[in-house]
């Protein structure tokens, strides 16, 4: 059943902050049910791009590092789920707070969250309210992990993760969507996560990449990425999980929603498209990465900005972003910054893109068809309002200047405290994180007979130094540790012990499966 009036379907006239008493009374009444379902939905989509994001950057990665990039975006899940259960969503959205930088923990552990109007829309609860804004935490979590691809340890990034999501995101999602923030008060339009999101996560990514070195020039032969299929496959994911995180942030079933995923799409595919087209002016082949480079970029362009502008204004946004962050990409190379998975140029670049257009083409009739705006947000300058540019530009630069100045404290932080120095040892950057970090492998070296290690020809020798492991115990299977070793398994039928493989310990498994079958066949 669809209404007529503005803001919510039923006014709420409860006094608890719970929103009333679940015993008594239907707490459902305030809500439209079609809204929930939509968010909800909207959530587990949004939810998806973290399995995308792993599945993009393992793709990147060389293939003894793929499997690492998939466990740092869901590891990094995990501690995001607990962070905003904690005291993220509190520090974020407190409907308490009175410092306009960050919220206070009225909301801890939960407390409180239940059937209220949420801060973010009269539309849906505050408890699902709380839900869907998590995944946005987790999947910028998951953007920023890709700065320890191939030489970065993986439990002082998640330590990282948790002290990045309370001082930086929480922060500045604090800023642009809490209702006592500085840049909503200030009037700043960021839509679904142009500085908490983009520009947070390219920005911290930066940082973390400055702070952790760059990888190894020697062990970058005839460097790229290793898989384009999955590449594909988790571009695709994101797409997907996209319309969720930009549909999703009207908050509820209406035509912003509808012309927010419009938007979304025409910004993804005329990025795509322009990335596609720079590419092939200089190869001469249309690169599948590219198109993938340039898709995203748009995405991420359209996330603070899908809400506000119109679908022409979208089709310029798509163009001028493939365009600019196409050329970011070397930027990382004028910082001597190794941003391996060019997560700077992609998102916080394409975020900043984004924001500066909602001060050149935000329409107050879009932001009215959520009919909860309706006639409150002027809009940018095709709605006459000139102001909003240097509002776009003031909440830009304090985002910017705000995460890579924190993030690059506390990842110095981080690296001083015993145990979590950031970076790998050499040896371990040879032998690939999935080895040195994991134990485990993305891909079948027993059957497969490949040396690993020739993907990245470097030296004779492995660096003297020890990763603390012995490579032999790194597997927690016998029989591979004994592979490792250059002898035959422990539980194979010929019960000799082998001899040791001459120059780099590796993955000899074939050459071990071959002594087995020429012992059986001499026996």
């Amino acid at each position: 059943m669809s209404y007529t009036g503005l803001g919510a379907p039923v006014p709420f006239n409860g006094t608890s902050p719970l929103g009333g008493n679940s015993v008594t009374t239907n707490l459902n009444q305030w809500y439209q049910a079609g809204d929930q379902a939509y968010i909800i939905v909207a959530s587990a989509m949004v939810l998806v791009m973290v399995p995308g994001l792993a599945f993009l950057y393992s793709g990147l990665a060389r293939r003894k590092s793929a499997l690492s990039m998939i466990w740092a975006c869901m590891g990094s899940f995990s501690v995001i789920t607990f962070q905003w259960y904690f005291w993220g969503y509190s520090l974020a959205f407190s409907n308490t707070a009175t410092s306009g930088f960050i919220g206070d923990l009225t909301h801890f552990g939960l407390k409180e969250t239940l059937a209220a109007p949420s801060g973010g829309s009269p539309l849906i609860p505050e408890l699902l309210y709380s839900f869907y804004q998590m995944q946005f935490c987790a999947v910028t979590a998951a953007i920023v992990v890709g700065a320890v691809a191939e030489r970065g340890r993986l439990l002082p990034m998640m330590v990282f993760i948790f002290m990045w999501a309370t001082l930086v995101y929480c922060p500045i999602a604090c800023w642009a969507w809490n209702t006592s923030g500085w840049a909503f008060k200030y009037g700043v339009l960021d839509y679904a996560g142009g500085g908490p999101v983009e520009v947070g996560s390219g920005m911290s990514a930066l940082a973390y990449s400055m702070v952790l070195g760059r990888r190894q020039e020697k062990m970058m032969v005839n460097f790229r990425p290793h898989n384009v299929s999955m590449i594909v496959l988790g571009t695709t994911l994101l797409w997907f999980g996209w319309l969720g995180f930009n549909g999703g942030s009207s908050f509820g079933a209406n035509l912003r929603a509808v012309m927010a995923c419009w938007n979304s799409n025409l910004t993804a595919m005329f990025g795509a498209i322009t990335w596609t087209l720079l590419d092939w002016r200089l190869a001469r082949k249309w690169s599948m990465v590219g198109w993938c480079s340039g898709c995203i970029s748009g995405l991420v362009a359209a996330t603070p900005a899908s809400g506000f502008i119109t679908p022409w204004a979208s089709v310029i946004l798509g163009i001028v972003t493939g365009v600019i962050c196409n050329y970011a990409t070397k930027v990382k190379f004028l910082l001597r910054i190794d941003d391996s998975l060019d997560v700077f140029a992609e998102h916080g670049v394409a975020g900043m893109v984004g924001l500066i257009f909602n001060g050149l083409f935000a329409a107050d009739y879009i932001i009215g068809l959520d009919g909860v705006n309706t006639g409150l947000i002027p809009g940018g300058w095709v709605s006459h309002n000139y102001r909003q540019l240097y509002v776009q530009i003031a909440y830009l630069v304090a985002a910017i200047a705000y995460s890579f100045t924190m993030s690059a404290i506390l990842a110095t932080i981080v690296n001083y405290i015993p145990g979590l120095h950031l970076r790998a040892s050499e040896e371990a950057e040879l032998l690939g994180m999935d080895d040195d970090q994991i134990g485990e492998f993305a891909y079948d070296y027993v059957e497969v007979r490949r040396d690993y290690l020739a993907w990245t020809p470097t030296k004779p020798e492995p660096h003297s130094g020890d990763a603390g492991i012995p490579m032999s115990q790194r597997h927690g299977i016998s029989e591979h540790g004994d592979m490792l070793e250059g002898k035959i398994p422990s539980n194979s039928m010929d019960g000799s012990n082998g001899n040791a493989h001459t120059g780099i310990g590796g993955d000899r498994h074939g050459e071990v499966a071959e002594k087995i079958k020429q012992g059986q066949d001499s026996g």
